[in-house]
């Protein structure tokens, strides 16, 4: 049975829609989504969705994170990196799993850390 006094944990959801330019790092709590363009860092204890028109120029350090669009950079990923059949991505990935999609183009490094947990706070 559960207790009506205890709050309900809320997760936040921040949108980086089409058409809106950001430079500068972010850092969050929540999830990430990006359609439009981010010219920085992006630090997160969630997770990062970016969108088949959402371009990032910068490092990410997430928990999991899906790409339809472009990444320029490095992908630091706890947990699971898909890369969706539109997805650019240009750079160095460090992940615990990783899923492609037929389609999906990987220019770079990757490397699978198995069982070891990356820290998205410490960037290691």
């Amino acid at each position: 049975m559960a207790k009506l006094n205890e709050a309900e944990p809320t997760r936040t959801i921040n949108l980086i829609g089409t058409g809106t330019a950001i430079t500068g790092d972010i850092r969050s709590e929540g999830d990430i989504r990006i359609d439009g363009s981010l010219k920085g860092n992006l630090h997160t204890k969630g997770k990062v969705v970016i969108g088949p028109t959402g371009n990032l120029e910068g490092e990410i350090n997430c928990r999991n994170i899906d790409v339809s669009g472009k990444v320029d950079g490095k992908i630091n990923v706890n947990e699971l990196l898909t890369l969706k059949a539109s997805a650019r991505i240009n750079g160095e990935i460090k992940t615990n799993k990783l899923s492609i999609e037929p389609g999906a183009i990987f220019s770079g490094s990757c490397d699978m850390k198995g069982n070891t947990p990356y820290s998205a706070e410490k960037g290691k």
